[in-house]
This record gives structure tokens, sequence and C-alpha cells, in this order.
């Protein structure tokens, strides 16, 4: 096949956790695809979508979903075979391990590097096949697109064969967040509330911000309540415990409706992470309206800047803080509402998605 012939073929595209993921990286992929659709940099792209299903109303002239109905890792064989034939660069957006299958000049875009982050809290299996699959996938990439700067520093750090492949591509709050919501908050919240989003699960935190939570003066906590939004998660029991003794809500999944609304309805937003790759919540957040605390450490700080309440996740005093100056001082939760849409806005999907295509085009 002559390089004629290359050029004219499609990009192929990991699309799977659009339809199969809510949060995360099927957030990642759904406003990815949207983007490239919408942006004029691609508008002579054609894509093929590799998926065990299809996801929304993409233009059909320029996405072809091609569904393969398997199972991990057989589904990744399959589909790097498909794309070995059909499409002259690959984009990996929810494995390590396709890569080790494609023949043709690939990118894997790298998240977070939390299984091997000590104090990160990964989750059990999902650390073991990262750590069993990464080395061989960073071998093969030709790029390495970072959702952060500190996710692109913790990835050459721990794995020198990287550097020199990476690139810097940060996400966005999607412009509905922006959008003036009708009805702030939610229907299971009767006044005034504090917000915290995330599967509940030990790497978000939520015991200290529960500890935190009870050490705020008792007359400004009567006031309001606390609520956390997320599905359950793993080693949540004593979460759900503590959530339980501290008369927290658990609110559970939400649509993206009912989440506009919340973040537009809040007094403040709570997200104490031990470690994040990227961590969309808060500027999703601040986007919405709604004044921050989130920790100093990770891409945290390189997310909100000075937009936020900055604090040591570990330290609890720190974080109840942190928490009672958003409510008592209304002065200072106003400047960081303002502060923080302005800060919302210097992210754009159009952005991410423009600079991922450049990094595809880039490896020939």
């Amino acid at each position: 096949m002559d390089n004629h012939e290359m050029a004219r073929r499609p990009i192929g595209v990991d699309a799977r956790a659009a339809a199969e993921v809510p949060a995360g990286r099927g957030r990642y992929v759904r406003e990815l695809l949207n983007a490239l659709e919408r942006i004029p940099e691609a508008a002579d792209e054609r894509f093929i979508l590799y998926a065990r299903e299809p996801w929304g109303d993409l233009d059909p002239g320029r996405f072809t979903w091609s569904t393969i109905g398997l199972p991990d890792p057989a589904w990744h064989i399959a589909a790097a075979r498909r794309a070995n034939r059909e499409t002259r660069a690959f984009l990996s957006t929810n494995s390590y391990l396709t890569a080790w299958f494609t023949r043709i000049p690939t990118a894997v875009v790298i998240y977070d590097l939390v299984p091997f982050i000590d104090g990160a809290h990964a989750q059990a299996r999902a650390a073991r096949i990262e750590k069993a699959t990464i080395r061989p996938a960073l071998s093969r990439a030709r790029s390495l697109p970072c959702i952060s700067a500190a996710t692109r520093d913790d990835l050459e750090r721990l794995f020198p064969v990287s550097r020199g492949k990476t690139v810097v591509t940060p996400l966005a709050a999607d412009a509905s967040f922006a959008e003036r919501v009708a009805r702030p908050g939610h229907p299971d919240l009767t006044g005034r509330y504090v917000l915290a989003v995330g599967t509940l699960e030990p790497r978000k935190n939520l015991e200290r911000l529960l500890d935190a939570w009870m050490l705020i003066d008792s007359e400004t906590r009567a006031s309001h309540e606390l609520a956390l939004v997320g599905p359950r998660g793993w080693e949540d029991e004593s979460i759900v415990a503590k959530a339980s003794a501290a008369n927290a809500r658990l609110l559970g999944r939400v649509s993206d409706e009912e989440l506009r609304a919340l973040y537009a309805g809040a007094s403040a937003f709570a997200y104490p992470s031990l470690y994040e790759g990227f961590g969309l919540p808060p500027l999703e957040a601040m986007a919405a309206g709604a004044p921050v605390l989130t920790s100093n450490l990770s891409s945290l700080p390189e997310v909100v800047g000075d937009a936020a309440v900055l604090v040591d996740p570990t330290d609890v005093a720190a974080i109840s803080r942190g928490l009672e100056r958003l409510l008592t001082d209304s002065v200072f939760a106003d400047d960081l509402r303002s502060a923080g849409r302005r800060r919302a806005r210097d992210f754009s999907w159009d952005r991410t998605a423009t600079d991922t295509l450049a990094a595809v085009r880039a490896m020939g």
C-alpha cells in the first residue's frame, strides 16, 4: 500500500466507554467525539469508532461505528486487527491492552497513574490489570496524550520510556454546566448544602471530609446538609457508616441534568481527593458557580489555579477550616464563585479535541 492510499484511511478510536461508562472515561470519550464532530480542524477527517455498542447521533458520513460483541481480552485483539486493516492510526482511550496488538501508529491516552502512586488507593483488580499491561503499551505507542501536566510528570518519572512521546491535552467542563439552571438544588435537599461528588471509594478521601464536617461549628453545620453524590464503590462500608453517623445525605448516581442543578445550588463544593489525573468535578462546579475546596496535590492545583481553596487532604482540621470559611464568609465565597467561572472558561473540549487530533496526526 502506498503512502497516498494510507493517508486517505480514517482514524480509529476505541469508543467503548461512550456507551458503557457513565462518568470518568465515558465522559471523556463522549465529549471528545462531540468536539471532533464540531471543530473545523477535523472537518476533512473520517473516524471508525470501535465499540460493543454505538452511542449518540454523530454524522454518519464521517463517523462509522464498528461493533465487536466480545468480552475482554478478546475484544482488544479483534479491534486491533480491524484497525490494522481499516485505519491509518489508532487512538486508544480505555485500555493499555489494545496497543499490544495494533501495527499502525497508536496513541494511548493516559488518565492517571493511580496504581503506581503510594497512598492513592487504587481499586485492586484495576490496579493489577494496569500494572500487567502498561509497559508494553508505552513501548508500542508513538504518542501518549496525558490529561494534565501532573499526569505527564508522573508518567515520565515512573516510566522513562514515555519521555519524548507525551503531550498534555487538558480536559474541560461541558459548556452546559455554565448555563443558568431553572431550579438549582435537588428535591431531596430542602435547604442549604455542601456538595461532594465522586464514587464512594478511599481515594476520594470522603472519610476525612466527614470528619472535617463534624468539626465545623455546630450552628453553621445545623444550617446546612452535606450531600454526597456518586455510586457505591469499593471499600466503602466505613464511608457509608460514617456518612450515616454524620447525617450526610447519600444521593447515589444522578443524571447530568441533576448534577448541573446540584452544582448550581451548592453553598460549597468539597473535593479533597488524595490523587487525581485531572479532577473534572471541581472544574464543573466552578463553571456552575459553586465555591470550591479541593486538594493541594496531584493535578488539582493545575486545574483550579487560584480560584479555589486548596488544602492538605490529609489534614482534617484544614479541610474543616476551609469549608467553614466558605460557609460563613459570603464575600469570600462570592469572590470564588466569580473567579471559578472565569477559570473554567480557560478550558474547552474543542481544545482537547484539537490537541488530541494534532497528536494523532503527528504520528505519521
